[in-house]
């Protein structure tokens, strides 16, 4: 499974959007193959990118349930927030509604997304893309009509992308003021990177900026202007969620501005500053095994490890420990990875995986690369649907939602299945950096070279002597002393603190050919395994990004497929001898990651982000939960909308519904309409004309919203009972 790689060859090439998205894929799979590369080209936020593929998956699947009888659009016709998008509904023919939909689609994610990349720094290439796929499809670009009461699907989903626009302006995430915050403020002083120096940090819990020159380089490669990285999200608790409710929101005041916490995680472990625990602090302990899991991206250090399901894998979220102090009974700290056990078998096929012993360093350095989501990163929400779409492309997989009910069509799958993990990410996104913004906590590289700066705290007859210093070693942390290469021309680094860690951007001259490898270094030097321009993402640590993205997304895809394992229970991806990484040259050998479960590959993201130097167990553990509680919230509420709600008979379509009181009725038998009764949970029988609001056409539109929430059923002696929920 070579999902990415595959995706930019194509594209690269210059292959045409219809062969690159496939004649076969559904028109929603090729404007999602449009969009994660519009999320390539565009700046690297993921908090955006998610709300991005939420919205634009969203306004998919309203185009597509438009002319589904019996679903309820997500917006269209909905109140979300304080928004409410008005919708008087679309007559059709039925001869037509494939087209129409289709036309309708494209319109709407065409209108979104122009909106939402125009500022891009790669908005040319992605309107291109766009254009080409327009023009493919047979559609006219620059259409701009959003009047669909002429019966045009081009404005109906001009208006649907549109609207959604309207929406995103005023939905929290300050969308037209580029999404900064505005009222989060950092702490402490940044750290300077074009310097080895000491790191006084001055507030050792808080998050801490990053300087570099002039300006820095983001995860895809465009230039900001600015030598300090600005939090990014800190508020982003205040966004309009998809499926989070009031009854996970918790409401912090800080320097007297509101910070909304979903499924608030509680304060991190805090470094211990007055016993002196060392080794026993969860802080240090915690930041410390970053450093010595650094020592193990090495290849030729000659550990070897089989990397298949035979031996990782198979954890249990019960497995999880609840409290830090803990963590060391499920994190190998001295030589990397998890308490997870593998499989003896692959369930799908009966028989053992096959085991592929690889050098560790190698295995180590793909996963921080890969999960980091490579060179032009689609941020962890875009990388999970590209999973989704492997995984739908596979022939095992039968397309039933949830893994029952009837056989759906491409189109019904791909819409379902994005509105759905795109609920899933966004949320996971408020959830996890409204914990981040709040609790603002520091990143490995800020604490690893500050408590090194403060001295050691293992021994008190030992010089440099702190309670706030780091925990000494033997063979990973230890002090420098006379005649060690560290020590100085002039022995000035004597009892200075070195570090047994992957050796940094000096050694590596050219990535092309050169590797790092493991040394010595001072511990002021300290670097995560990530490109030199980049180093560390520009928010605090706590909670995980990526372990929530992927726990969340892991529970969307096991819920919707109605499995837990990928189809044939195995999913691939290869990473090519020395042609895969481009911190440094590698993988010594071809390097193929597997999982037999969602939430192996979830589980596997969560410890690359410790490998490359990112996050600490801190931030990892606490975020799967979250993303667990996220992604199962968010399929139980997608699946609200996708229940048909009502029968269809006489070609009568009912829309939205749910509803909130207005329901438009079509295809009724216009000279029965007297005979229409309203009937409520009770059995109590009311005639439908006393809620009529008017009649065009075969079009009906009752106004219910005087009756009190729950399920009714619109009867008549003509068609079947058509069922109704009021919300």
């Amino acid at each position: 499974m070579n999902i990415r790689l595959l995706i930019w060859g194509l594209i690269g090439l210059g292959i045409s959007i219809g062969s690159c998205f496939g004649q076969t894929h559904s028109v929603a799979r090729k404007w999602n193959e449009v969009l994660i590369q519009g999320i390539r080209n565009d700046f690297a936020r993921p908090t955006a990118n998610a709300r991005s593929l939420f919205h634009i998956s969203a306004a998919m699947y309203d185009a597509w349930a438009v002319f589904e009888p019996g679903v309820s659009p997500f917006f269209l016709g909905q109140k979300v927030g304080d928004f409410e998008i008005p919708f008087n509904g679309f007559p059709y023919q039925l001869d037509q509604r494939s087209s129409l939909r289709n036309e309708t689609i494209s319109y709407a994610a065409y209108t979104l997304m122009l909106h939402r990349y125009q500022y891009s720094p790669g908005f040319v290439k992605t309107k291109h893309l766009m254009d080409s796929l327009m023009i493919a499809l047979g559609y006219q670009v620059g259409y701009t009509s959003s009047d669909y009461s002429t019966g045009s699907a081009a404005s109906l989903g001009v208006y649907i992308g549109e609207q959604i626009n309207l929406f995103g302006l005023q939905d929290g995430s300050n969308e037209a003021g580029g999404y900064v915050d505005l009222y989060y403020s950092p702490v402490n002083c940044p750290l300077n990177l074009t310097l080895s120096v000491p790191n006084f940090l001055e507030y050792a819990n808080r998050w801490q900026p990053l300087q570099f020159g002039s300006s820095f380089v983001d995860q895809n490669g465009n230039a900001i202007q600015s030598g300090v990285t600005p939090f990014l999200g800190a508020e982003w608790g205040n966004v309009v969620p998809f499926a989070l409710d009031k009854s996970s929101k918790t409401d912090f005041i800080r320097d007297g501005h509101n910070y909304t916490v979903y499924h608030d995680p509680g304060p991190p472990a805090l470094i211990d500053t007055i016993s002196g625990n060392s080794f026993n602090d969860p802080y240090k302990w915690g930041f410390t095994m970053v450093s010595a899991w650094s020592a193990q991206l090495d290849r030729s250090d000659g550990v070897m490890l089989d990397i298949s399901p035979a031996s990782i894998g198979n954890l249990d979220i019960n497995q999880f420990p609840n409290s830090p102090t803990d963590y060391p009974k499920f994190y190998n700290f001295m030589m990397g990875g998890d308490i997870s056990k593998g499989y003896s078998i692959n369930p799908k096929t009966n028989q053992p995986y096959v085991p592929q012993l690889v050098p560790r360093g190698d295995y180590n350095r793909v996963l921080a690369q890969f999960w980091a989501d490579g060179p032009s990163s689609e941020t962890p929400p875009g990388h999970w649907f590209t999973i989704l779409n492997y995984v739908a492309d596979q022939p095992q997989l039968v397309k039933k939602f949830g893994g029952v009910g009837k056989l759906m069509d491409p189109l019904e799958w791909d819409v379902k299945s994005y509105l759905t993990l795109g609920g899933a990410v966004h949320d996971a996104a408020i959830s996890i950096w409204s914990a981040k913004g709040y609790y603002d906590y520091v990143r490995p590289i800020s604490a690893i070279r500050y408590m090194a700066t403060r001295g050691q705290s293992s021994d008190p007859n030992l010089p440099r002597y702190s309670k706030a210093g780091i925990p000494l070693i033997k063979g990973l942390v230890e002090l420098i002393q006379e005649g060690d290469s560290l020590a100085g021309p002039s022995n000035e680094n004597i009892n200075e603190i070195k570090i047994y860690a992957w050796r940094g951007f000096s050694v590596v001259k050219n990535p092309i050919n050169v590797e790092a490898g493991v040394g010595w270094i001072m511990a002021r030097d300290w670097w995560p395994y990530q490109k030199p321009t980049f180093v560390t993402p520009p928010f605090a640590g706590y909670t995980s990004g990526h372990s929530g993205f992927s726990r969340a997304a892991a529970q969307v895809l096991t819920l919707i497929t109605g499995d837990e394992y990928f189809p044939g229970g195995l999913g691939e991806f290869v990473a090519k001898k020395d042609q895969f990484l481009f911190v440094e040259k590698g993988p010594s050998v071809d390097v193929i990651l597997q999982w037999a479960r969602y939430f192996d590959a979830a589980d596997q993201c969560s410890l690359s982000r410790i490998w490359g130097g990112i996050h600490t167990p801190i931030d990892d553990l606490p975020a799967r939960k979250i993303g667990s509680l996220v992604g199962n919230k968010a399929y139980q509420f997608a699946n609200q909308y996708f229940q048909a709600f009502g029968n269809i008979e006489n070609n009568i379509i009912g829309f939205p519904n749910p509803s909130s009181g207005i329901i438009n009725v079509t295809g009724v038998p216009i000279d029965s309409i007297n005979d229409f009764l309203i009937v409520d949970p009770l059995g109590q029988s009311m005639k439908a004309l006393n809620y009529l609001k008017f009649v065009s056409g075969n079009q009906v539109v009752l106004d219910l919203s005087n009756l009190s929430k729950g399920v009714y059923f619109l009867v008549c002696p003509t068609v079947n009972p058509f069922r109704i929920l009021l919300k």
